[in-house]
């Protein structure tokens, strides 16, 4: 069967990775979160790069990719934002409702992009990429922090720091991406009318 491919099947053992990770937060062990977190990064590394190189893409990794990089995205800005639920630097709620708000709204205008316009494929912007990368890093920033809180303090000190500096910067882009993608989505629509 096509669709069990080897892309396909790390796609799916980054969704199962998900729970395992919230878990780990959860009972406060940073260092079991980060550890599935970057094995969950590789996972999507390789899928990518095996689907390309043996030639394996399909329209179920079209979209399994996407879908279990916003679950596990998402999961790990939820659960890192709750209280006292996390041994980590802590992640402002705000900054967790920006990043799932923009995700949101990726879905919808895509939705419909692709009802109203006939869209089928709305391709990530290079600054959404580049969203997506401070998104991960600020993450791991996050889960290290939680680590160092047994280092000296200056250490601990300055990777609460690096955390700070990447969640905000997080929350910048993630509002810029969003600006863009309605952009964006307004100039297909413009070129519609156009067409029409």
């Amino acid at each position: 069967m096509k669709s069990l491919t080897i892309p396909n099947l790390l796609s799916l053992l980054r969704m199962a990775l998900v729970p395992i990770f919230i878990i780990a937060v959860r009972y406060g062990e940073p260092r079991k979160a980060l550890l599935v977190f970057l094995i969950a990064g590789i996972t999507d590394a390789l899928d990518g790069f095996i689907a390309r190189v043996a030639q394996q893409q399909s329209l179920l990794g079209t979209y399994l990719d996407p879908i279990a990089d916003k679950l596990l995205l998402t999961s790990a800005w939820v659960v890192l934002a709750i209280p006292n639920l996390a041994n980590t630097a802590p992640v402002p709620l705000w900054v967790t409702i920006l990043v799932i708000a923009r995700d949101l709204l990726i879905v919808i205008v895509a939705l419909v992009l692709y009802l109203a316009v006939g869209v089928r494929r709305f391709r990530p912007s290079w600054l959404s990429k580049i969203t997506t990368v401070v998104q991960v890093s600020a993450v791991v920033a996050v889960l290290v922090a939680g680590l160092a809180k047994t280092a000296p303090s200056e250490v601990a000190r300055g990777f609460d720091a690096l955390a700070d500096v990447l969640i905000y910067a997080t929350a910048a882009l993630t509002l810029a991406s969003g600006l863009h993608y309605l952009y964006c989505a307004g100039r297909m629509f413009e070129a519609k009318d156009r067409a029409d």
